[in-house]
């Protein structure tokens, strides 16, 4: 009888044994799985704010934000010195954004000198095309092909000037490109902001108020009072905006 008891024991001790080390090794799985999310985590986040953006949460709604500074880089690569944003790593960024279960608006924060024209207006039109909840903020300025962006979202807001200039032609062979380009700028800008046609043509080709160029420099107050761009207002009004839409789909 004691013989019998003691095996039993020793059974159940083995068993308690072995199921000690598989919670162990369990537990070390779930560690390194946490760990490796963790690390996946940061990464992300590390790559968000590498490229100038970041996901937040207001109202329980998860809004992106993605920064446009400095000059746009398009199929170019500027200094090393100069402040860009590439226009190759935000078209992705638009796609997953669009296409993402969560995220539920997008705000642009504008602070831009101009840059590619063509890369520019890309990502213009793009944005345009966007059922997600769209609105951009102008901080500092929104020069030359940052009008395109500025209003290519559902509603704009400024807090500071813009700076529009003309295409400066210098060879007579790429003329009619040039000419086609501006042409598409100025229908774009026209189509997606209130300004007509006459008058934003009028703006851009001004001389006289910018030394090195042609153009026109307008604070916040005058460009909302021109039509092109909505609203004045600051980053709070911005995020209203995109949450009382959020709420309206």
């Amino acid at each position: 009888m004691l013989e019998y008891f003691g095996q039993n024991t020793f059974e159940v001790l083995i068993l308690l044994d072995n199921t000690q080390i598989k919670n162990k090794n369990e537990q070390d799985d779930n560690n390194d799985n946490n760990e490796d999310v963790s690390a996946e985590e940061s990464v992300t986040q590390a790559d968000d704010f590498e490229t100038g953006s970041i996901t937040v949460s207001k109202d329980g709604h998860f809004i992106h934000c993605l920064t446009i500074i400095g000059q746009i880089e398009g199929h170019y690569i500027l200094p090393s010195q100069n402040k860009t944003t590439k226009y190759e790593h935000v078209i992705p960024q638009l796609v997953a954004i669009e296409e993402s279960k969560e995220i539920e608006g997008l705000l642009i924060i504008l602070n831009t000198v101009g840059g590619d024209v063509e890369a520019g207006l890309a990502i213009a039109e793009l944005l345009s095309t966007m059922k997600t909840p769209t609105a951009s903020l102008v901080l500092g300025g929104g020069h030359s092909i940052g009008v395109p962006l500025a209003v290519s979202c559902k509603k704009s807001f400024i807090v500071h000037p813009v700076r529009m200039n003309g295409l400066v032609l210098g060879v007579p062979q790429t003329l009619s490109y040039f000419e086609k380009m501006q042409d598409r700028i100025v229908n774009f800008v026209v189509n997606n902001s209130s300004i007509d046609k006459k008058s934003f043509k009028a703006l851009m080709m001004k001389t006289g108020e910018l030394v090195m160029d042609v153009g026109t420099v307008l604070d916040g107050e005058d460009a909302v009072n021109c039509g092109l761009i909505d609203e004045l207002g600051g980053l709070s009004d911005a995020l209203d905006f995109l949450d009382k839409m959020i709420e309206e789909r």
